[in-house]
């Protein structure tokens, strides 16, 4: 059993700002030389999370509206109040998304539906420089 550890950084945007990674995942578990076993993505930081989802502009702007439904910016949070940052919202969204997701591996790539891509969500009230851990786990 081998692990590989590769990172992703990127900028980032804010309130809910959402980023296909698919390609750089993909390239990574080629590049692994792990043909079968399984890949796990995780974004670093509280604010941010991990899912996949069809990455096309209208769905974008979808789980952007639903999310403000869901935790709008403007709501009062005990966080914010605390802290003073008003980004509680943030914590909030990220929390129930989860930080990281799993993927199956075979025959060394990411087994995904044909319009399933792997995004990470930065949930924060401001631009951020987000860093995400790719590790790929299995037989080569």
């Amino acid at each position: 059993m081998e692990i590989i550890t590769k990172d992703i950084h990127l900028n980032t945007q804010g309130f809910s700002d959402i980023h296909n990674l698919t390609q750089n995942v993909q390239s990574m578990v080629g590049d692994s030389g792990i043909r079968d076993g399984f890949c796990h993505v995780f974004a670093v930081g509280s604010t941010a999370s991990i899912s996949t989802m069809e990455f096309e502009p209208a769905l974008v702007k979808d789980i952007k509206e639903k999310l403000e439904d869901f935790a709008s910016e403007k709501m009062r949070s005990h966080h914010s109040e605390t802290w003073g940052d008003d980004n509680g919202f943030s914590h909030i969204r990220a929390t129930f998304m989860g930080p990281g997701i799993t993927v199956p591996v075979r025959d060394g790539s990411c087994i995904l539906g044909t319009w399933q891509q792997i995004v990470v969500l930065d949930h924060d009230n401001r631009p951020r420089k987000r860093h995400v851990v790719v590790q790929v786990i299995g037989k080569m």
